[in-house]
């Protein structure tokens, strides 16, 4: 089992996108995508699970909209300083 992160991709010094991934068994791979909200795309397994949420424009994309995607998926809320590497960004 490998537990929620976030990962941020910077090109020239700026970040380019973000990932959060949830928490998922190990292996788990993206077998659908849909989007949530603008800029922001879910990653479901092959059972229907989420599995990530990509967030394509970090600087713009709300720590609110992130909560509120997340509620749409019914996965377990996060808190502020696990989004904080986005608001540093």
């Amino acid at each position: 089992m490998k537990d929620r992160y976030l990962e941020i991709t910077f090109r020239n010094g700026k970040p380019l996108a973000a990932y959060l991934y949830l928490t998922r068994q190990n292996g788990a791979q993206s077998a659908r995508t849909i989007r949530i909200d603008k800029g922001l795309i879910a990653d479901y397994n092959q059972n229907g699970a989420p599995i990530g949420l990509e967030i394509v424009s970090p600087t713009t994309t709300s720590t609110q909209q992130i909560k509120d995607a997340l509620e749409k998926l019914h996965v377990e809320p996060i808190n502020e300083c696990e989004l904080a590497p986005l608001s540093v960004a």
